[in-house]
C-alpha cells in the first residue's frame, strides 16, 4: 500500500512538472487554427496532421516550462517560498539535470513530429518550427532570458498565439491567409495576457532577482491596466471583424467567456500578495482557453449549419 502511495505522488510530481494548466495555451491556438481552415477556407482537415501538430505544440510546451523551471533554479528565482505552479526542483527534490534531460526529450519528439509534418506539407516548416523551439528555449535560458525582458509577453504572444494559430491553419491549406491572421490576433493578445499577469503576481521577487518584466518598467497598477486593455482590444477586434470583415455573427459567443477576465482584473485590483492574486492568474488563462475555443466553435457553427 505504502508502494502504491509513493508511486501517485512520483506520478503527480512529474506531472506537476509539465504545469498541465498551460497546456491548454498550445491546444486552442492548434483548433482554432484548424477550424479556420475549416469554415473559412473550406478545407478537408487532415487528422493526422492535426493530432501531430496538437501534440507537438503541447510537448514544446511542456518542455519550455521545464526549461523555465531549470533556469529559475540556476537563478535562484525559485526558493522553497516561492509561489506559483513551478518549484519541482526546490518543493520535491527532483534533480535539475533530469528535468533538463526530459525537456531535451520532449524537443527530440517534437522534432519526430515535425518531420512528418514537414514531409506531409512543406520543409520550410522545419526552419519555422526550430526557430520556435529556439525560442521556448531561450525564453528562460541563454545568457538574455526573453521572460526577464520587457517582450516576454511580446514574443510569448507571437509564438504561443499567432504563431501556433497560423502554422495549424498553413498545415491544413498550404497558405497564410489575411482572415487566418486577423483571426489569430485575439490569441496573440490573450497568450501574452498569461504572461503578463504571471509578471503581475512576481512582481516583486522579480524586481529583487534583477529581472525587467514590462510590469516591473509599468508598475503594478499600469500593468494591471494594460491587462485590462488586452482583453478589451481582444473582444472589440472580434466584433470588428463580424461588423468590417464579414466574419459570421456567431463569432460572438466569444462574450460568454466575459465573465473570467473581469474576474481576474477584479482580483488583481483587489489583492496585491502573490499567494491572493493566483486565482486571477487562473482566470487568465482560462479568458484564453474558453475564448479561443469559442471563437472556434462559433466559425464551426457557421460552417456546419450555414
Amino acid at each position: 500500500m505504502t508502494k502504491v502511495i509513493e508511486a501517485d505522488r512520483g506520478f503527480k510530481v512529474w506531472w506537476h512538472l509539465t504545469r498541465p494548466h498551460t497546456l491548454t495555451a498550445s491546444f486552442v491556438p492548434v483548433f482554432l487554427g484548424t477550424a479556420i481552415a475549416l469554415a473559412i477556407e473550406k478545407e478537408t482537415i487532415h487528422f493526422g496532421l492535426f493530432f501531430a501538430m496538437l501534440i507537438a505544440s503541447m510537448l514544446i510546451q511542456a518542455a519550455t516550462n521545464m526549461f523555465n523551471e531549470y533556469y529559475d533554479y540556476k537563478l535562484g528565482l525559485d526558493n522553497e517560498h516561492s509561489v506559483g505552479i513551478g518549484g519541482t526542483i526546490v518543493r520535491h527534490g527532483v534533480q535539475p539535470k533530469t528535468i533538463m534531460l526530459i525537456a531535451l526529450s520532449f524537443y527530440a519528439l517534437a522534432m519526430l513530429l515535425g518531420i512528418y509534418i514537414c514531409a506531409s506539407t512543406s520543409w520550410w516548416l522545419a526552419a519555422v518550427g526550430l526557430v520556435c523551439m529556439l525560442i521556448g528555449f531561450l525564453y528562460t535560458g541563454g545568457p538574455y532570458p526573453i521572460a526577464y525582458s520587457p517582450f516576454g509577453e511580446l514574443v510569448s504572444g507571437a509564438v504561443m498565439g499567432m504563431g501556433i494559430v497560423l502554422i495549424a491553419f498553413y498545415i491544413q491549406t498550404l497558405t497564410v491567409t489575411l482572415d487566418a491572421v486577423l483571426l489569430s490576433v485575439p490569441s496573440m493578445i490573450l497568450v501574452g495576457a498569461i504572461m503578463l499577469s504571471n509578471n503581475i503576481r512576481d512582481i516583486v521577487g522579480d524586481t529583487e532577482g534583477g529581472r525587467k518584466t514590462l510590469a516591473i518598467l509599468v508598475g503594478r497598477d499600469r500593468a494591471i491596466s494594460v491587462l485590462s486593455g488586452f482583453f478589451i482590444v481582444s473582444y472589440l477586434w472580434v466584433i470588428a471583424l463580424v461588423a468590417i470583415d464579414g466574419i459570421t455573427f456567431w463569432a460572438l459567443i466569444i462574450f460568454l467567456s466575459v465573465p473570467k477576465p473581469l474576474r481576474a482584473i477584479q482580483i488583481f485590483r483587489d489583492k496585491k500578495e502573490a499567494k491572493e492574486v493566483m486565482p486571477a492568474m487562473k482566470f487568465t488563462a482560462q479568458t484564453n482557453t474558453f475564448f479561443g475555443f469559442l471563437l472556434a466553435i462559433g466559425l464551426l457553427v457557421n460552417y456546419f449549419f450555414y
